[in-house]
């Protein structure tokens, strides 16, 4: 199974779930069902990258809540992430136990 985590309004993420079509997948409307800290751990440790790495720095929230200060550890930014979904990169798509982030969408295909 192929879980996506998607963003209905992201042209990337409708462009990773085109791609996967005619494949059994899973899909996650992050924003309505975010993940809490310990799924975003997880995704993080699939993903191997740190939390920073999946904060989309140019939402307004992000500079409202001041995250890019560099003193602010995995935890604090994770926790910004579950109190505001929309400060998670997308789409994430997992598989076979690991995690690709659909930037460009074809990225996703080497974890099939």
């Amino acid at each position: 199974m192929i879980r996506v985590y998607h963003n209905s309004r992201c042209s990337k993420s409708r462009a990773t779930l085109a791609l996967l079509e005619g494949r059994e997948v899973e899909v996650v409307n992050y924003l309505d069902t975010p993940p809490d800290a310990a799924e975003l751990k997880q995704l993080l440790k699939q993903l191997g990258i740190p939390a920073r790495q999946l904060l989309r720095t140019s939402e307004t929230v992000y500079q409202e809540l001041g995250l890019a200060d560099p003193a602010l550890g995995d935890d604090a930014l994770i926790a910004a992430m579950v109190a505001h979904p929309i400060l998670i990169e997308r789409p994430i798509v997992v598989a076979n136990g690991k995690a690709a982030i659909g930037r460009p969408p074809e990225a996703v295909l080497a974890i099939l």
